[in-house]
């Protein structure tokens, strides 16, 4: 199983596999066929409330951890848990891209996701 976490205003690469944009929202400024994205599963990024926290709060290790802790406890909901098995699932086939608009990749939600998948 090989997931990567990677911007989505990066070039899209061969080896990208199956990309999935793991935003809410559009991303700002990009055209949808420059972007190359397979799949958004929109329900599996964090709550706006979440996100609002987060961002909110000064750029901490531990703020990331509490981000993570709610996070995945968001993740255990129905629709979110299909979701993230439907990437699983991709992920058991091939190379799966998350893809972000996060300045932070390394501490953002997509990060999340590649660990849980990776587990």
């Amino acid at each position: 199983m090989s997931v990567r976490v990677r911007r989505v205003y990066e070039p899209p690469e061969p080896d990208d596999g199956v990309r999935v944009l793991v935003d809410r929202l559009w991303p700002r400024g990009l055209a949808k066929d420059a972007a190359r994205v397979d799949e958004w599963p929109k329900g599996l990024t964090p709550s706006t409330e979440l996100r609002r926290w987060y961002h909110g709060c000064e750029e901490t290790l531990a703020s990331f951890e509490e981000f993570r802790e709610r996070y995945e406890a968001e993740l255990a909901a129905p629709e979110a848990a299909d979701l993230l098995e439907r990437v699983r699932e991709l992920a058991g086939k091939g190379t799966v891209t998350l893809l972000t608009a996060s300045k932070r990749p390394g501490t953002s939600h997509a990060e999340v996701l590649a660990r849980l998948l990776d587990d």
